[in-house]
């Protein structure tokens, strides 16, 4: 038994190649999870590029890749996984926000058609398959992992994963806006207990206001809210691409002042959870 995750890519908004982004990273949303040698993927930010080519040298031949939502910052790494161009291979990519848009599969053929991208999703090599549901579903996969999900307050729509396997839970929430005041009772339920939760930190509480309808949250609210549901882990996540690493270690230093279980996603962090 075995349940391991991996950071990719931990930026929001737009990848930040810079010598002030090395210490955390500057690629954007992608983790992986190894669950007993399945694998999933968590959104296909430009961290899902690096993963493609690991996953390829390692000769590893199928995942599903499970979206939060389809904004830019969490798509625009797909059609770089080069191991969905190679044919043998097996995908299935989930959604839970876009039933009533024309379902996941619509999204990403649009966002890879002329005149915006020159190579359309059906010359991806691999068995590729595209499959919807509602956000607040559960469902099970590889026949012992159980997925819970639920909505998120996120401009047209994104969805919170817990994933639960021997016994841990790990929960996946980005992209999400709190309201000041009223911890999301929708978050709390899907986290509570949890061995670990990567949440949107975007902001900070003193930069929140001026951000308003934007979509993300603030570290100390996710702080706020692991409190409250017994989580033992908070990894602060989607990084603002205009927070360097000076910034961001501030931030750690000022997180773990506050509680003790969080820390400042990086780039390849690991998790072991059994």
């Amino acid at each position: 038994m075995s349940f391991k995750i991996k950071f990719w890519g931990v930026r929001g908004s737009i990848a930040c190649p810079s010598p002030r982004h090395v210490a955390f990273g500057g690629n954007k949303s992608c983790i992986e999870f190894a669950v007993n040698g399945n694998r999933l993927i968590f959104d296909a930010g430009t961290g899902i590029r690096n993963l493609g080519h690991w996953l390829q040298r390692k000769g590893i031949t199928s995942a599903r890749l499970l979206m939060s939502h389809t904004h830019w910052d969490h798509i625009n790494g797909f059609p770089f996984f080069s191991p969905a161009f190679s044919k043998g291979n097996e995908f299935v990519v989930m959604a839970g926000h876009l039933v009533e848009q024309g379902g996941i599969e619509k999204i990403l053929a649009g966002t890879m058609a002329q005149p915006t991208f020159p190579v359309p999703l059906e010359l991806m090599g691999a068995s590729m398959a595209f499959e919807d549901f509602n956000a607040g579903e559960m469902f099970t996969l590889f026949d012992e992992v159980t997925v819970r999900t639920t909505p998120l307050n996120h401009p047209n729509g994104a969805t919170g994963y817990r994933v639960e396997y021997g016994g841990k839970s790990m929960c996946y929430v980005t992209d999400s806006e709190h309201i000041v005041g009223s911890p999301d009772q929708n978050i709390l339920a899907l986290i509570e207990g949890s061995d670990l939760v990567v949440y949107d930190c975007t902001y900070t509480d003193k930069e929140f206001p001026g951000r308003v309808g934007w979509g993300h949250s603030t570290w100390q609210e996710g702080v706020r809210l692991c409190q409250a549901a017994n989580v033992k882990t908070l990894a602060i996540y989607h990084h603002d691409p205009d927070h360097e690493d000076g910034f961001m270690e501030q931030v750690e230093t000022e997180a773990r002042q506050m509680w003790g279980g969080a820390i400042v996603a990086r780039e390849n962090m690991r998790f072991n959870l059994l």
